[in-house]
Protein backbone atom coordinates (compact mmCIF):
# COMPACT_ATOMS: atom_id res chain seq x y z
CA UNK A 1 0.00 0.00 0.00
CA UNK A 2 1.25 3.50 -0.86
CA UNK A 3 -0.91 5.84 1.19
CA UNK A 4 -4.11 6.39 3.08
CA UNK A 5 -6.70 9.12 2.59
CA UNK A 6 -8.96 10.06 5.51
CA UNK A 7 -11.96 12.36 5.19
CA UNK A 8 -11.94 14.88 8.06
CA UNK A 9 -15.24 16.56 7.24
CA UNK A 10 -15.92 19.96 5.69
CA UNK A 11 -14.60 18.59 2.35
CA UNK A 12 -11.06 18.17 3.72
CA UNK A 13 -8.91 15.03 3.41
CA UNK A 14 -5.61 14.10 4.98
CA UNK A 15 -3.38 11.95 2.79
CA UNK A 16 -0.57 10.07 4.52
CA UNK A 17 2.40 8.53 2.72
CA UNK A 18 2.87 5.28 4.60
CA UNK A 19 6.62 4.81 4.20
CA UNK A 20 7.57 8.32 5.39
CA UNK A 21 4.53 9.44 7.36
CA UNK A 22 4.42 12.68 5.35
CA UNK A 23 0.95 14.22 5.24
CA UNK A 24 -0.79 16.30 2.59
CA UNK A 25 -4.07 18.07 3.29
CA UNK A 26 -6.52 18.62 0.44
CA UNK A 27 -9.29 21.18 0.32
CA UNK A 28 -11.54 22.01 -2.63
CA UNK A 29 -11.07 25.42 -4.25
CA UNK A 30 -13.45 28.23 -3.41
CA UNK A 31 -15.14 27.89 -6.81
CA UNK A 32 -16.13 24.33 -5.89
CA UNK A 33 -17.59 24.76 -2.40
CA UNK A 34 -14.25 24.63 -0.60
CA UNK A 35 -12.16 26.93 1.53
CA UNK A 36 -9.16 26.86 -0.82
CA UNK A 37 -6.85 26.51 2.19
CA UNK A 38 -4.66 23.79 0.68
CA UNK A 39 -4.01 21.89 -2.52
CA UNK A 40 -7.16 20.57 -4.15
CA UNK A 41 -7.00 17.05 -5.58
CA UNK A 42 -6.86 18.53 -9.10
CA UNK A 43 -4.08 20.92 -7.99
CA UNK A 44 -2.16 17.84 -6.88
CA UNK A 45 -2.67 16.23 -10.29
CA UNK A 46 -1.17 19.22 -12.10
CA UNK A 47 1.56 19.73 -9.51
CA UNK A 48 2.53 16.05 -9.56
CA UNK A 49 3.19 16.35 -13.29
CA UNK A 50 5.66 19.19 -12.67
CA UNK A 51 7.29 17.38 -9.76
CA UNK A 52 7.63 14.19 -11.80
CA UNK A 53 9.11 15.98 -14.80
CA UNK A 54 11.65 17.79 -12.63
CA UNK A 55 12.53 14.57 -10.80
CA UNK A 56 13.24 12.71 -14.05
CA UNK A 57 15.25 15.71 -15.28
CA UNK A 58 17.15 15.62 -11.99
CA UNK A 59 18.03 11.95 -12.45
CA UNK A 60 19.35 12.64 -15.95
CA UNK A 61 21.10 15.83 -14.81
CA UNK A 62 22.89 13.91 -12.06
CA UNK A 63 24.12 11.40 -14.66
CA UNK A 64 25.38 14.35 -16.74
CA UNK A 65 26.90 16.08 -13.70
CA UNK A 66 24.56 19.07 -14.11
CA UNK A 67 23.18 20.84 -11.02
CA UNK A 68 19.50 21.79 -11.32
CA UNK A 69 19.22 23.14 -7.76
CA UNK A 70 16.85 26.15 -7.60
CA UNK A 71 15.06 25.24 -10.83
CA UNK A 72 11.42 26.27 -10.43
CA UNK A 73 8.26 25.30 -12.31
CA UNK A 74 5.17 27.49 -12.42
CA UNK A 75 2.12 25.22 -12.66
CA UNK A 76 -1.20 26.40 -14.06
CA UNK A 77 -4.19 24.08 -13.94
CA UNK A 78 -7.08 24.77 -16.30
CA UNK A 79 -10.51 23.43 -15.40
CA UNK A 80 -13.45 22.66 -17.66
CA UNK A 81 -17.10 22.10 -16.77
CA UNK A 82 -19.67 19.51 -17.73
CA UNK A 83 -18.16 17.31 -16.44
CA UNK A 84 -15.87 19.27 -14.10
CA UNK A 85 -12.36 18.12 -14.93
CA UNK A 86 -8.79 19.21 -15.61
CA UNK A 87 -8.68 20.19 -19.27
CA UNK A 88 -5.19 21.67 -19.41
CA UNK A 89 -1.91 22.01 -17.58
CA UNK A 90 0.65 24.70 -18.34
CA UNK A 91 4.14 24.21 -16.96
CA UNK A 92 6.80 26.91 -17.19
CA UNK A 93 10.31 25.90 -16.16
CA UNK A 94 12.67 28.59 -14.86
CA UNK A 95 16.33 27.68 -14.53
CA UNK A 96 18.89 29.51 -12.39
CA UNK A 97 20.78 32.28 -14.20
CA UNK A 98 24.01 30.58 -13.19
CA UNK A 99 23.11 27.42 -15.11
CA UNK A 100 24.76 27.70 -18.52
CA UNK A 101 24.55 24.60 -20.66
CA UNK A 102 25.31 23.40 -24.14
CA UNK A 103 22.21 23.11 -26.37
CA UNK A 104 22.64 19.34 -26.64
CA UNK A 105 22.41 18.95 -22.84
CA UNK A 106 19.31 21.16 -22.71
CA UNK A 107 17.65 18.95 -25.34
CA UNK A 108 18.56 15.77 -23.44
CA UNK A 109 17.09 17.19 -20.22
CA UNK A 110 13.90 18.38 -21.95
CA UNK A 111 13.37 14.99 -23.56
CA UNK A 112 13.93 13.29 -20.20
CA UNK A 113 11.25 15.51 -18.62
CA UNK A 114 8.71 14.45 -21.23
CA UNK A 115 9.28 10.77 -20.36
CA UNK A 116 8.14 11.02 -16.75
CA UNK A 117 5.59 8.43 -15.59
CA UNK A 118 2.96 11.05 -14.73
CA UNK A 119 3.16 12.50 -18.26
CA UNK A 120 2.47 9.02 -19.63
CA UNK A 121 -0.47 8.72 -17.21
CA UNK A 122 -2.19 11.99 -18.16
CA UNK A 123 -5.33 11.45 -20.25
CA UNK A 124 -4.76 12.47 -23.90
CA UNK A 125 -7.71 14.90 -23.71
CA UNK A 126 -5.75 17.02 -21.21
CA UNK A 127 -3.74 19.62 -23.11
CA UNK A 128 -0.24 19.90 -21.62
CA UNK A 129 1.90 22.90 -22.57
CA UNK A 130 5.52 22.95 -21.41
CA UNK A 131 7.86 25.92 -21.69
CA UNK A 132 11.53 25.66 -20.79
CA UNK A 133 12.99 29.08 -19.95
CA UNK A 134 16.69 28.38 -20.10
CA UNK A 135 19.28 31.03 -19.40
CA UNK A 136 19.90 32.60 -22.84
CA UNK A 137 23.65 32.14 -22.43
CA UNK A 138 24.89 28.85 -23.84
CA UNK A 139 28.20 27.20 -24.33
CA UNK A 140 29.35 25.29 -27.37
CA UNK A 141 31.86 22.59 -26.72
CA UNK A 142 34.15 21.96 -29.68
CA UNK A 143 35.79 18.58 -29.70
Amino acid sequence: MTSTVVYEGNLRTVCTHLKSGTKIITDPPTDNQGKGESFSPTDMLATSLGACMLTIMGIKARDLEVDLVDTKIEVEKIMAADPRRVSGINLTFHFPETLVLEEKIKTILERAAHTCPVMYSIHPDIVVNVTFNWNPATIDLKV
